[in-house]
């Protein structure tokens, strides 16, 4: 069927999606279909279950409005039995074996890389990601699975002799039931970010996908189960408000992981830390590029175009803002011509470049603060509103758009605009982007692009940001490393996935022990033919 959908015309394209709904419902059966919708399902105990909520949250396809959904606010009675399911499968999974749960992880990303295409393919029709970007977000998270299989390594303790038979030794162990709170813009990756972590670890988990694209997860979850995690060791609930506030003040859950806004984080992590609760926090971003002139011109404009409006700019490592040093300011026009040849279109069709922004808000709010920054002094020279898209006219697109001339003071520069659009700065000097960048408030990710050595270095050690990219423009660390961003996008002191990871969903103990050789006593085998007496 996948084929088939990339050879057909937009048009052709969205007549075909009720039916790869279809396909999806009867191979996952996380989603029942009712009076023509589909209601999506909590997994609860290892069973879809459907919610008895009165209130639900409508699903839309944010290329063409079309309503593809109803998601559940989860009811309260619905919650505590995931979390007293959740509370008694950790206390059983807890007993396996690291090896026992590092066989399971092995067949879990088999498993995901079996379903890559039609996990991306759900993520096309409810986040509106191209398909190509969407298999990459399957994939990176299917990187964190991979680096799970190595908790063998990961999870061994240390031990010391501290006096005449006496040592010291300290393990990890889980901490128990946890929580995972996931955001819009990555359905699959972020969801295994963390639920692959805990599970590995021996904890059990209760996840809420976002209510915009709760689809992906609601995969994984079926597949984790053909892949061996027991029934509420992995549990998944639906809602807003109402559900993330249980989660913060639930005593069973001892830790939370989230991923989304600053507002949102902000207050999950208080909340969360107020009952006593280990809480990691990723928040909001402004990542800066720096161009400097001797930099690989080319090359350079290529990867900046990619990492600015890919994704329709809704990621949090996005190079939504860029530093011109000196006469680069003068290589704009080159880069919004990149831009205008992006295609925006439905995320299906192979030739699109930027698909939809998730929400209608979300397009009206990206729209209101391109103004904003016309209004306030800035060049537009690549203005994306006003893009219709044939076959999807009531879609959420924005295109490619770039802001030339602002200032730090104006709200374009202030604000995460989360959309596809580039906001550009100029600046004398290296020293002067450096203190550009470290005066703002967020420090997820930066990078430099240069040919010079020194300047890379330079900017390496006195750039106050978590994850920083030399000539690479988004630079996320693989697995075996941490997620490190740092400052005002994070709250918590352990990071996501790799070793740090792992430290966060378990707890250590240490135990000294004094076995006294003087006690032992000494036999030997004896090997004589025995007499009677």
């Amino acid at each position: 069927m996948l084929s088939s959908i990339l050879k057909t015309s937009s048009s052709t394209i969205q007549r075909s999606t009720p039916f790869v709904r279809r396909a999806f419902s009867t191979q996952f059966p996380a989603l029942q279909r009712v009076a023509g919708v589909e209601t999506v399902k909590n997994y609860i105990n290892g069973k879809f279950t459907e919610s008895k909520t009165d209130k639900w949250i409508e699903l839309y396809n944010p290329a063409s409005q079309d309503l593809i959904g109803y998601v559940p606010e989860t009811t309260p009675e619905e919650l505590r039995e995931a979390t007293k399911t959740a509370a008694a499968a950790a206390k059983e999974w807890k007993k396996t074996t690291v090896l026992a749960r590092q066989r399971v992880m092995m067949d879990l990303q088999y498993l995901i890389r079996q379903k890559q295409d039609a996990i991306a393919e759900n993520i096309v029709q409810e986040q509106g990601k191209t398909f190509a970007d969407a298999k990459g977000d399957v994939f990176r998270g299917l990187q964190v699975v991979e680096q799970a299989c190595a908790l063998t390594s990961l999870l061994m303790g240390e031990k010391l002799t501290v006096a005449k038979d006496m040592e010291t030794y300290m393990y990890r162990e889980p901490l128990g039931v946890v929580a995972g709170i996931c955001p819009f813009n990555f359905p699959a990756m972020i969801p295994l970010w963390m639920f692959p972590l805990a599970i590995a670890a021996g904890n059990s988990i209760i996840m809420k996908p976002s209510e915009r694209d709760p689809g992906a997860l609601m995969m994984l979850a079926k597949l984790a189960a053909e892949a061996g995690v027991p029934d509420g060791v992995l549990n998944v609930v639906h809602g807003s408000v109402d559900c993330v506030n249980y989660i913060c003040d639930e005593p069973e859950i001892k830790a939370i992981s989230f991923v989304g806004s600053d507002k949102a984080g902000e207050h999950i992590y208080t909340r969360g830390n107020a009952n006593g609760k280990r809480v990691q926090a990723n928040l909001g971003a402004k990542n800066h590029a720096v161009l400097l002139p001797d930099a690989n011109k080319q090359a350079a404009l290529n990867a900046i175009a990619g990492a600015a409006f890919g994704a329709a700019g809704q990621r949090c490592m996005a190079l939504s803002t860029l530093v011109c040093v000196g006469e680069t300011k003068d290589w704009m026009p080159e880069l919004a011509q990149r831009a205008r040849e992006l295609k925006v279109g439905y995320g299906m069709d192979p030739d699109t470049d930027v698909g939809p922004l998730i929400t209608v808000q979300s397009k009206k709010r990206v729209e209101r603060l391109i103004q904003s920054g016309v209004d306030e002094g800035a060049d537009l020279i690549l203005d994306g509103r006003g893009v219709v898209v044939k076959g999807f006219e009531k879609g959420n697109f924005v295109g490619p758009s770039l802001l030339t001339n602002v200032k730090t003071n104006m709200e374009c520069y202030r604000e995460e605009i989360f959309g596809p659009v580039l906001v550009c700065l100029n600046v004398d000097t290296l020293d002067e982007a450096i203190e550009l960048i470290n005066k703002n408030p967020y420090g997820n990710g930066t990078a430099v692009f240069t040919n010079s050595g020194p300047s890379a270095r330079k900017f390496e050690h006195e750039i106050d940001v978590g994850q920083v990219g030399i000539n690479v423009p988004i630079p996320v660390p693989v697995p075996p490393f941490s997620f490190t961003g740092s400052r005002g996008s994070i709250l918590g002191d352990m990071n996501f996935y790799g070793k740090s990871g792992l430290n966060f969903y378990t707890k250590p103990k240490t135990v000294t022990s004094l076995w006294k050789e003087s006690d032992s006593e000494h036999t030997r085998a004896a090997v004589s033919m025995p007499t009677m007496h």
